[in-house]
């Protein structure tokens, strides 16, 4: 089945029924109102700042994870997944200084109406009052609960308006060996990519992240847009992205193709689907170090209240 990447976060970040109910009260209000702000102010009043990186001005809480404690920056920013700088663990933090992320435009294409290119400092301008701290659990190398800066990815998607025959959207991260060194050796298929249903792309929880814990995205963590879908395995949050594609068909993901009875397209967190190498029933927290003990998967990473209708009817054991 999927990836089973061990996983960090402390007890308390295990968000009880009452605190899923809290977020799908905020996602039925956010689908009628554009996901509005629940508090304004700086980011320091919403998580505190590393200080490492470029502050990001104005950003807004959604409220989503309010009640999770953020993983630690050196944690978040330390301990990657992002095989174009290299397949270790370290390596990206230590290697991704050579990536340009300006300037830097996105691509969109496709089944829609108005396909077209954005700038990232105009993609930055056009979302500035959309931007919000989402703290959401996620799972990269480790579980984890990242204070992303973003906006959901269909109030994107939308300005370039979709057709009827648009199914499916299909996603592409850079390819430049020099820029991203990692791409000389054929661990994979370049570019990498990745795919969701029309549906999964346009759900409020799906993210444009642009930040991290109130600054600008570093490198490592797909500088300088990303995407995340914190209910499913961390490839499919795919990295500094220049293409967006609108498709009739289900697209060629890159480790649906290159492991497909391991990776699947979905890829959501099932603990009761295990890889053929190991089980995904528990996970580790990162933090909590290679000794301590697992914790239970939650299913679709504890996001089933707001997700689970996505898949009404699908054999979740087939369709993995």
């Amino acid at each position: 089945m999927l990836i089973k990447k061990p996983s960090d976060i402390k007890a308390s970040q295990i968000t009880d029924r009452a605190a899923y109910e809290q977020r799908r009260t905020f996602l039925k209000a956010a689908a009628l109102a554009g996901v509005g702000a629940i508090t304004s102010g700086p980011a320091a009043a919403l998580v505190k700042p590393a200080g490492k990186g470029e502050a990001v001005s104005g950003i807004k809480d959604s409220g989503i994870g309010a009640d999770l404690t953020p993983t630690e920056y050196e944690h978040v920013t330390g301990y990657n997944n992002f095989y174009e700088f290299g397949t270790g663990k370290s390596d990206p933090a230590r290697n991704a200084h050579t990536l340009h992320t300006r300037p830097w435009t996105v691509v969109v294409d496709g089944e829609c109406e108005v396909p077209g290119e954005i700038g990232i400092e105009d993609l930055l301008k056009s979302y500035t009052q959309e931007e919000r701290i989402y703290r959401l659990r996620c799972v990269e190398a480790w579980s984890m609960v990242v204070p992303w800066v973003g906006f959901p990815l269909g109030d994107l998607l939308q300005r370039f308006k979709p057709t009827s025959q648009a199914k499916y959207v299909a996603f592409e991260t850079l390819v430049d060996t020099e820029q991203m060194p990692g791409q000389k050796r054929a661990v994979l298929e370049w570019p990498y990519r990745e795919g969701l249903r029309m549906d999964e792309a346009m759900h409020p929880l799906t993210l444009l992240a642009t930040g991290l814990y109130g600054e600008l995205l570093p490198n490592q963590n797909g500088a300088p847009l990303r995407l995340v879908v914190p209910w499913k395995y961390g490839f499919k949050s795919i990295k500094s992205i220049v293409r967006i594609s609108f498709s009739r068909q289900i697209p060629e993901t890159t480790w649906w193709k290159y492991a497909p009875k391991e990776y699947g397209f979905y890829s959501n967190v099932n603990p009761d689907v295990d890889h053929p190498r190991w089980s995904q029933a528990r996970e580790r927290y990162i933090g909590e170090g290679l000794f301590a003990s697992k914790h239970p998967t939650l299913m679709f990473n504890g996001y089933g209240d707001q997700v689970a209708s996505l898949y009404s009817g699908m054999d979740l054991r087939k369709f993995f």
